[in-house]
């Protein structure tokens, strides 16, 4: 059983030979389940703009109280029969050719039975299956060849959305499915060992029925209930939006040595938005204008709209240190400022593993950021928030980091906390700008690479289809003559706990052909330095062998764990960062708690 360290259940990786090509599936299915209100071709209203409407008229009509304390018979009562027939026929569709008794697979530990199933003539059936998490109870009906539509999972947000699979009555009849939504639907087989869930292919069934083996399968991704979610569905943000920018961060998107990209927020009632800036002690102003885009938290009562600013800074003197200020604000303020490098070949950086959803990260940035105010950038080997689709969480990480963010440039990789059981991570790419050099099949700046002086780090997701990053990673490391290698991604290959065997098998081996001098990873939620490894066996140094190293950024309780044979230091400790420093042909790693304790360090010369 594979379990996250907050309780929640989330796979160790969703690629496998077998199904690396479900990664764009599950792009498609999303986009087109999070549609628009109507259907353009016909205008018919759709689930999504049904509940838009309904969350719009709520926040007219009831208190944070009253939407705090909604209860499922509450929410019945919203709805009028229209609208309750598009929430009961308009969220899973398909045509049948022939005659077919359609079931559908709901979990019995889900509290509340859909409004719709047994309205609609579906029948409780004495049928169960199961998955390592679960027992679904079988709820069937008998259709007319035609259209069928099924409705919504619940109002509460249930993590593990129903499943279908569809027989023709007559076993003579050949079956024919299409006109699905949401599109590109994939039809499996309905037997044991058969995964439902796009994003958890590993979570496969166990002791289906023997008379409906064989069955057509109709998969899904476990996070759809939240299209319809209002029970509990209310949040708040410490940190609303105004007219004044916030949340200014820097990162690249291209060449760090003459570029710098700047991020901001502010409410919806500015619609424009520039940068000043210029070298310092220089009078001469420079403007670059930035892109807007408009981002909704639907279920966030005190600050559903936002607008998001990116202001892309082009051809600017490598060695030079810049001042900018972000209009209608006047007096410049002094944190705004970064360098571009020096054309040498020394620098440092600081990196650390999951900061999750704790203001304990305020404390272990700031000690870093004092201690080590050199540091060109930062980077979170992912996991930044713990809910990726909530954007308080997004601000209160922007917040607890913000006196740095401003002023050292954040490039982090995507961890499973950063995307949300097969919703994607649609507002961790708005909130970001990277490079958009990705390997095809990877949404853009997901996984991208970029060069700093005479270093080279390949940023992956790791949620993403290993298999299919393989030729990239490889591509990626052929073309470059750096003298430092660096990969950084979630899943850590080596740990006591949820080792990745996939990974092993298609990235280690081009890390140790191309010789990738250290690879960062966290989800684990300790801290560990491996020997030097190399074809998965410890090797005599660090010239020969790579280093594996595991972060986390927020307390963990102490534990015992298992022995691996394969470590040099290790601590349960948490609350920890790493600071690498470059100097030529050496390298200098640190690692520091947050009661600035050295907890590990070693070198490598080349």
């Amino acid at each position: 059983m594979i379990k996250s360290k907050n309780n929640t259940y989330w796979p160790p990786n969703m690629s496998s030979n077998k199904f690396s090509n479900l990664i764009i599936i599950i792009i498609l299915f999303v986009a087109t389940t999070f549609n628009s209100c109507a259907d353009k071709s016909t205008g018919e209203q759709t689930v999504k703009g049904v509940m838009d409407h309904t969350v719009t008229t709520l926040y007219k009509t009831m208190s944070e109280k009253q939407l705090d304390s909604l209860t499922n018979d509450q929410v019945m009562g919203l709805f009028n029969d229209d609208e309750k027939n598009v929430l009961a026929t308009k969220h899973w569709m398909f045509d049948v050719n022939v005659p077919v008794v359609v079931s559908v697979m709901r979990s019995t530990e889900q509290k509340t039975v859909p409004f719709w199933l047994a309205v609609a003539g579906f029948v409780k059936s004495n049928k169960t299956m199961k998955n390592e998490q679960v027992t679904y109870e079988v709820w069937q009906k008998k259709f007319n060849a035609g259209h069928i539509g099924l409705g919504v999972n619940g109002f509460e947000d249930y993590m593990l959305h129903y499943f279908v699979s569809v027989v023709p009555q007559n076993k003579n009849d050949k079956l024919e499915l299409n006109n699905f939504f949401p599109a590109n639907q994939y039809v499996g087989v309905l037997q044991d060992s058969a995964f439902t869930y796009h994003d958890w292919t590993e979570l496969v069934l166990m002791n289906v029925p023997d008379d409906m083996k064989g069955e057509k399968l109709l998969t899904t991704i476990r996070g759809r209930g939240t299209e319809s979610h209002l029970v509990g569905a209310f949040r708040k943000t410490a940190y609303p939006s105004s007219s004044t920018p916030d949340q200014v961060m820097l990162t690249w998107s291209s060449d760090p040595a003459t570029s710098m990209d700047i991020q901001w927020r502010t409410d919806t009632t500015v619609e424009t938005g520039e940068v000043n800036y210029w070298e310092k002690g220089s009078a001469t102003i420079m403007s670059a204008p930035a892109e807007r885009f408009r981002m909704e938290d639907r279920n966030l009562m005190n600050d559903r709209y936002i607008n998001r600013f990116t202001a892309q800074l082009k051809n600017l003197k490598p060695g030079t240190t810049y001042e900018y200020q972000i209009p209608p604000q006047t007096a410049w303020n002094e944190k705004y400022t970064f360098s571009t490098p020096e054309p040498d070949s020394s620098f440092s950086f600081v990196w650390t593993g999951d900061t999750h959803h704790s203001p304990t990260i305020t404390k272990l940035f700031n000690l870093a950021d004092k201690s080590h105010p050199d540091a060109a950038f930062y980077s979170i080997a992912g996991d930044l928030v713990s809910e990726g689709l909530h954007r308080d969480h997004w601000d209160d990480l922007f917040q607890f980091t913000k006196d740095i963010i401003c002023r050292k440039p954040l490039m982090a990789v995507i961890g499973n906390h950063d995307t949300r059981q097969g919703l994607g991570a649609w507002m961790y790419r708005e909130l970001f700008s990277y490079p958009k050099n990705a390997p095809a099949g990877v949404q853009p700046e997901h996984t991208y690479s970029f060069s700093y002086k005479n270093a080279l780090f390949l940023m992956i997701e790791s949620t993403a289809s290993v298999d299919s990053q393989k030729v990239w990673i490889e591509d990626q490391l052929s073309k470059s003559n750096a003298t430092w290698k660096f990969a950084m991604f979630h899943f850590a290959p080596y740990n006591w706990d949820e080792p990745y065997p996939d990974i092993q098998a298609a990235w280690i081996p081009i890390f140790d052909k191309y010789h990738v001098d250290i690879v960062m990873n966290g989800h684990i939620h300790y801290y560990m330095r491996t020997k030097p490894m190399k074809g998965g066996k410890v090797v005599s140094s660090y010239n020969e062998g790579t280093a594996y190293v595991e972060s986390v950024a927020i307390p963990t309780a102490p534990e015992k764990h298992p022995e691996e044979p394969y470590t040099i230091v290790r601590n349960f400790n948490g609350d920890i960062y790493q600071y690498v420093k470059i100097e030529g042909k050496k390298l200098s790693f640190t690692a520091v708690n947050s009661d600035n304790t050295v907890i590990d360090s070693f070198t490598i010369k080349k």
